[in-house]
């Protein structure tokens, strides 16, 4: 039997199973929770505490980008590295969708009929390798395939023939792997769900939605369904969510879930040249925003504005207290000396910072504790005094302004 399951603290998450000689792909891909990971070339420990943390996000799959080339310049390597991230992450219920080409550096000779012998060396040598794993999930023969400038600065005269050669590609393609593996599923993972129908010669339907607004990522949606009835094929989200394209977690896994979509995050880990604007979990196993992971397991902020209730930080009388002492870290004695070392005024501004935080009542782009965790971090003779102070002002000044005391 095909198995993908999760064991976490003794509970059953998520079990599917698949025998391994299914004669047809599944009907339903509503399981998986997955993310595009780029780690897999990586040494064996860094993989499994990778893993390690999607593990604990209850994820059960991963997507990931292999290339020609990479396989070219050193066959065997290739393919031993390939197979032991796919049993590794198999080993903790993850599955694999391994990803042959992208269209992102799409190479226009690529396309052309003489050019495929050698690239089809390369597609049987990876199908060979892992068809039989109980860890694969499925192929994706090619990444985003009309998001290069081949096809998207094509002048119009030229993009019937260009679409034409990326579909015949496509088409030549999907076909070898299915010679090659009869057994498990193909998609190809498209940019947009009005691109599906360059190649709808797979076993599932892939498209991304990276759309700024809740309207245009349900509109994507209903497209997207609507192709998938057609062909009575089912259908997957394998990119969503981008912080530089108003496309948040949150939103964006919310409204999957609502359609029951199966879909994969762009990307697991906080690293590499999209850092600033993807991924979940830092290296050390810390991440950028709790909500991200909250969407993660299935919890979503309330914006109804007719039953959501405001953090009110003052109902103790604790925002007075904090103020108190913040005041009293800053005092300045009658002969222009001051009485509190750094060390109090930052114990006094942790006390606001924690109100402020806890209350949502500031960004959390750079917390106000990440700065006071920074000088703490530093000997006191170090500490830049008056970068404190204006500091601990600054933030007591808003902890009055959100808390209206004057």
């Amino acid at each position: 039997m095909k198995k993908i399951e999760m064991v976490l603290t003794g509970v059953v998450v998520l079990t599917v199973a698949v025998s391994a000689m299914a004669v047809k792909p599944l009907d339903d891909y509503s399981f998986i929770r997955g993310a595009c990971y780029g780690g897999w070339r990586g040494d064996k420990a860094t993989i499994r505490k990778e893993l390690g943390y999607a593990r604990k996000l209850q994820l059960n799959s991963t997507r990931i980008w292999l290339s020609p080339r990479g396989y070219q310049r050193n066959p065997e390597g290739f393919i031993g590295k390939l197979r032991n991230y796919v049993r590794i992450a198999h080993s903790l219920g993850i599955s694999t969708m391994p990803i042959l080409f992208n269209g992102n550096s799409l190479n226009p000779q690529t396309l052309r009929p003489e050019s495929w012998p050698q690239q089809e060396a390369y597609v049987k040598a990876v199908v060979e390798a892992l068809k039989d794993e109980p860890g694969l999930l499925m192929w994706d023969i090619m990444n985003e395939p009309s998001y290069n400038d081949y096809y998207r600065l094509a002048p119009e005269e030229e993009l019937p023939k260009r679409e034409a050669q990326i579909k015949e590609f496509l088409a030549h393609f999907c076909k070898v792997v299915k010679t090659l593996d009869p057994v498990n599923a193909t998609t190809i993972g498209h940019t947009f769900p009005k691109d599906i129908e360059l190649c709808p010669d797979v076993d599932v339907f892939s498209f991304h939605d990276y759309l700024s607004t809740r309207r245009k990522v349900e509109n994507n949606y209903v497209l997207a369904e609507s192709i998938s009835r057609k062909y009575n094929k089912p259908l997957i989200n394998s990119e969503l969510a981008c912080v530089c394209r108003a496309n948040p977690y949150d939103m964006a896994i919310e409204i999957c879930e609502r359609h029951k979509i199966g879909w994969y995050v762009f990307q697991l880990m906080i690293s590499g040249g999209w850092a600033d604007v993807h991924g979940l979990v830092y290296p050390d196993g810390t991440v950028r925003d709790p909500s991200i992971i909250a969407a993660i397991y299935g919890w979503h902020r309330n914006r109804d504005l007719n039953t959501s209730i405001k953090e009110n930080p003052n109902r103790e009388g604790h925002v007075q207290k904090a103020l108190d002492q913040l005041k009293t870290a800053l005092a300045v004695g009658t002969q222009g000396r001051r009485s509190s070392s750094t060390d109090d005024i930052l114990e006094a501004s942790e006390y606001c910072a924690n109100l402020l935080e806890a209350a949502q009542m500031v960004p959390m782009h750079e917390p106000p504790t990440d700065r006071i965790q920074f000088w703490r971090s530093l000997p006191p003779e170090k500490r830049d005094q008056e970068a404190i102070r204006k500091f601990a002002y600054e933030l007591g000044q808003t902890l009055k302004e959100w808390c209206n005391i004057f």
